[in-house]
């Protein structure tokens, strides 16, 4: 197995940051490595999950309809997480009203990449009452 040079120099500069004494401690650098690659999977996770059909997986060859999906995409899922940070918003504010206090340490754990409560294809009302008259 060929191992790129670029790893190793990574590898290097990562192992001497956790050796050094500095203001870089290793417990921040790991929060920090991990924090954003973890973002950009929840991105990844809900743009998927908005895609319409094929599980996320764009099936043409054609390199302007792969596009075209991409970036009709990529709206949707900023607007539903714009929307799910301005819903979270709203809702600690009407807490704070009521006289809830909130820690930094508490909202952190917040994010806006939720999709339980959104109807992925709508709202289906089935009424077995009404007969159809042809």
């Amino acid at each position: 197995m060929v191992i790129p040079c670029g790893v190793w120099e990574a590898v290097y500069v990562i192992d001497g940051l956790f050796k050094n004494k500095s203001d870089i401690q290793p417990d921040t650098l790991r929060e920090q490595i991990t924090a954003s690659p973890n973002k950009v999977e929840a991105y990844n996770g809900i743009s998927k999950w908005l895609f319409f059909g094929g599980d996320g997986v764009i099936s043409e060859n054609d390199p302007e309809k792969q596009e075209k999906h991409i970036k009709y995409n990529d709206p949707v899922a900023n607007a539903v997480i714009f929307q799910n940070g301005g819903d979270i918003a709203l809702i600690l504010w009407s807490l704070m009203k009521e006289g809830y206090k909130f820690l930094r340490e508490d909202l952190v754990m917040l994010s806006p990449y939720l999709t339980r409560h959104i109807k992925h294809f709508g709202d289906y009302v089935i009424d077995y009452k009404t007969s159809f008259k042809q």
